[in-house]
């Protein structure tokens, strides 16, 4: 049923549209495209499950605690990997390569200490009920991560528009030696940006975790690669880009499942997203991917 399948979508879509969210933000800001991402996502996602199986913490403990932990991981992965790199002018293509190295750092960890095999979080502490809309059957799961991820989105965007933190990350974002020479904290922002990303791709791991109950420690390399291609279909570093893009692969993705074949998901999503940029190169919003000087 198509409105059944369309509820489908809008949960994926808007996980995959937070988790992009935060990799388009380092990239615009800290014009790095971060790899470790990915990995960041699966460390959210089992910072939740030891919180509420070894704690017994409730869920929306969990959930931040999620955020804490992984938003935790982003800036160390900015203050010990990438602001060395920094310091020494390494060529664009080097930080990215080092991102690499703490993504697999952080997944064979996560295997070492939690195993390779699927884990699952307790059933009592998913967000319980179940109503039907018409012939829709609507799960309070899927209200609960459509309403966090558009809850967060909202925030982020708020903050970027309409405070100072906002338009001190913008003008970084446009020239950081201009941000610099204007008295606006350059490095210090780089470490908030690179904070919020990975808090923001570690509570996607959770909702994606709760969504299908599954948890292992290479979560993160397909959710990467959806990634990478959310932000380059929505336009390099571009926020409003990152919310279409995210949604627009959902969709294209669980109806491709759904009326194609289930094994033809993500081969039908990223066929559409490689035929709208042979369309428009530089995706939707069309942002260049130089920095300007």
């Amino acid at each position: 049923m198509l409105e059944q399948q369309l509820l489908n979508a809008l949960t994926l879509g808007s996980v995959y549209a937070l988790f992009a969210l935060g990799f388009t933000l380092v990239f615009g800001v800290l014009a790095v495209i971060n790899l470790s991402h990915g990995a960041v996502f699966m460390v959210g996602s089992y910072a939740a499950l030891a919180m509420v199986s070894h704690l017994n913490a409730p869920l929306w403990a969990a959930l931040l605690g999620a955020m804490v932990v992984s938003g935790t991981v982003g800036l160390l992965v900015d203050v010990l990997v990438l602001k060395p790199l920094r310091a020494r002018n390494a060529p664009h293509l080097i930080p990215m390569i080092a991102t690499i190295g703490v993504g697999i750092m952080l997944t064979s960890a996560a295997q070492g200490l939690f195993g390779a095999e699927v884990l699952r979080f307790p059933e009592d502490v998913m967000p319980a009920g179940e109503f039907m809309v018409g012939d829709v059957h609507v799960r309070a799961l899927e209200i609960a991560i459509v309403a966090i991820a558009f809850l967060l989105m909202a925030v982020l965007f708020t903050i970027l528009k309409r405070t100072q933190l906002g338009r001190a990350l913008r003008a970084i974002a446009e020239s950081p030696k201009a941000a610099y020479l204007l008295g606006i904290n350059v490095e210090g922002l780089f470490h908030i940006t690179s904070f919020v990303a990975a808090a923001l791709g570690g509570i996607a791991g959770v909702l994606i975790g709760l969504n299908f109950n599954a948890i292992t420690p290479f979560m993160g390399q397909p959710m990467l690669h959806k990634g990478i291609a959310v932000i380059i279909l929505g336009g390099m570093g571009d926020i409003r880009g990152a919310l279409i893009g995210g949604l627009f692969l959902g969709f294209a993705e669980v109806i491709s499942k759904a009326y194609l074949s289930s094994q033809m998901g993500d081969a039908v999503a990223f066929g559409l997203l490689f035929l709208i940029l042979l369309v428009r190169p530089s995706g939707l919003f069309g942002r260049k991917l130089e920095r300007k000087a």
